[in-house]
C-alpha cells in the first residue's frame, strides 16, 4: 500500500504536467470569433446610433422650415403647355408662385419675366407625363424651376417653388 501511494504521489505532478501542456480548446480561433463578434456588435451599435442621429436631425430641419415663415412672394401665374406624350394629347395646367430670399430681386424679376417665362415654358414643354406625375416628378420640377430662374438672377434667388395648380390631361 505504501508503494501504491508514492506512486499516486509520482503521477499526481505527472498528471499535473500532462494538464498544463494540453492545449486549451478554442485557442487563438475562438478568442478571433470572440473579437470579431465584440467589433460586428460595436459597428452595429454605431451604424444604428449614426442613422438614428441622421433621422433627428432630418426631422429637425423639417421642423425649422415648417416654422420660418413665408417670404416675399412672386407669381408666375397660370401657365399651360403640351407635353410631350401622345402627340401633344396630354396638357400640364400649372399655377406657380416663387419664394424670394429678399424683396430686392422683385425688380429683376419683373424686369427679366419674359426670358424666365420662355425658359420655364421650354422646361414644362419638355417634359413626359411620367416626369410629372407624383411627388417625386412634382419635387424634381420645383427643383429645375429654382435652379433655372437662380441662373438668370445676379442678386438674389428662389428658395422655394410652390405650385398652387397643377393639372395633367
Amino acid at each position: 500500500m505504501a508503494e501504491r501511494q508514492r506512486r499516486e504521489r509520482r503521477e499526481e505532478p505527472d498528471e499535473v504536467e500532462a494538464a498544463e501542456e494540453r492545449p486549451k480548446k478554442g485557442g487563438i480561433v475562438g478568442k478571433f470569433l470572440i473579437a470579431l463578434v465584440i467589433i460586428a456588435v460595436l459597428a452595429g451599435g454605431g451604424l444604428g446610433g449614426w442613422m438614428l442621429f441622421q433621422d433627428r436631425l432630418a426631422d429637425q430641419r423639417e421642423m425649422e422650415e415648417e416654422s420660418r415663415p413665408i417670404g416675399v412672394l412672386w407669381s408666375m401665374g397660370t401657365l399651360i403647355v403640351n407635353l410631350l406624350d401622345d402627340d401633344g394629347q396630354r396638357y400640364l395646367k400649372v399655377t406657380i408662385e416663387l419664394e424670394l430670399s429678399s424683396p430686392e430681386i422683385l425688380d429683376e424679376l419683373d424686369l427679366l419675366r419674359p426670358k424666365i417665362m420662355d425658359g420655364i415654358l421650354d422646361l414644362l414643354s419638355s417634359k413626359y407625363y411620367r416626369d410629372v406625375v407624383g411627388f417625386e416628378g412634382k419635387q424634381q420640377l420645383r427643383d429645375e424651376i429654382a435652379m433655372r430662374i437662380n441662373n438668370y438672377l445676379s442678386r438674389g434667388s428662389i428658395s422655394k417653388v410652390y405650385f398652387t395648380d397643377f393639372v395633367i390631361q
